[in-house]
């Protein structure tokens, strides 16, 4: 392993610290690696030693590229000083994937508290997105005392180009009370989001990775509040792809849930999507339509299936739907041809 320190901006003490992995040789097909992007906390007042380096060895340990962001704190800590600092970081992570030998579309942030926030805003509101955020004791409403004043509210920001989210706390955090990570899991699901949620039943705020050389055994905290890091590591195997040969595995799971928010309509999408879309309704009402029609010249009796009955499953996919109705693969292959040509709208 390598190590490189870069300065980002020398009057605000802006760095940048790089753990680098090697590559092929003994690592046999590892051409590349995933990296993650870690932002301490601190409160907009200092980046935390407890939640960089100690965070930063599990993910070493499981094979990506490791990135460390001190940003803009104290009197720079004013809006958007430290959104800057992240996509300055990620611009130069990106461009020199070549150099640090990582994937630049597999690019993830985790934050924690202050920092929380801005892997937040980063995964709402940044020009470069990371692929993958996982959100720790997270600050994301602008209403938590003694935070930045002028950092903004970023359940709000949420779309549907924010990337899959990780998130866990505390259900007793006194300091970021844990209706944030849930505001924001509301704000996901919304959107129609991909995201894994862990909130422990008790535990103090800023607990790091919750190993006991970083918190006191003696403080009241769930034995299982340091599940989050194994647990993140394979969600980022879910969501990224996993190592392959000479190259990462496909994703077990997308970006978003269903294909709603896809550029065209697809068996992927729910059914109350599709519904809404006129040229949509018209492929399932056909559908429905040549079933009855086969049904009745085969004898196999009526099809009670109908659009009136289909409706109260609008939020499930099609897919799934189309299983649970037994309609034959040529006319699911057909469906999903002349979906595919229609601009989900």
């Amino acid at each position: 392993m390598r190590t490189e320190k870069m300065v980002l901006n020398q009057e605000r003490n802006v760095t940048l610290t790089a753990y680098l992995l090697e590559v092929e040789g003994e690592f046999g097909y590892v051409r590349r690696r995933p990296a993650v992007l870690v932002l301490p906390g601190g409160g907009y007042r200092h980046c935390s030693d407890r939640e960089a380096d100690p965070v930063a060895m599990p993910y070493l340990q499981a094979g990506y590229q490791v990135f460390i962001l001190r940003y803009s704190v104290k009197e720079y800590a004013a809006w958007p000083n430290p959104l800057e600092d992240y996509e300055q970081a990620m611009t130069l992570i990106r461009e020199n994937a070549d150099k640090w030998t990582l994937f630049p579309d597999k690019v993830a942030v985790i934050g924690f508290s202050a920092g929380g926030h801005l892997a937040a805003a980063a995964a709402t509101m940044s020009v470069n997105r990371p692929n993958a955020a996982i959100l720790g004791y997270a600050v994301v409403s602008s209403d938590v005392k003694g935070c930045n004043a002028t950092a903004p509210d970023t359940v709000s920001q949420v779309d549907k180009d924010t990337c899959p989210c990780f998130l866990f706390a505390t259900r007793n955090d006194e300091v970021v009370p844990v209706m944030n990570s849930i505001r924001f899991m509301e704000a996901l699901a919304k959107m129609g989001t991909s995201f894994e949620s862990h909130i422990y039943s008790h535990g103090p705020h800023g607990f790091s990775t919750g190993d006991t050389s970083i918190q006191c055994r003696d403080v009241a905290m769930s034995c299982r509040i340091s599940d989050w890091v194994p647990d993140s590591i394979g969600w980022l195997k879910e969501v990224l792809g996993d190592f392959g040969e000479n190259g990462m595995t496909s994703p077990a799971v997308e970006g978003h849930v269903t294909g709603d928010w896809k550029e065209f309509l697809s068996i992927e999408c729910t059914f109350g999507r599709i519904m809404s879309n006129p040229e949509g309704r018209k492929v399932i009402e056909e559908m429905l339509e040549t079933m009855k029609k086969q049904a009745e010249e085969s004898g196999q009796g009526k099809v009670e299936v109908t659009v009136e009955s289909m409706a109260a499953f609008s939020d499930m996919k099609l897919k799934n739907m189309l299983g649970h109705v037994s309609v034959p693969e040529d006319m699911v292959r057909a469906m999903e041809d002349r979906l595919s040509r229609i601009p989900n709208l």
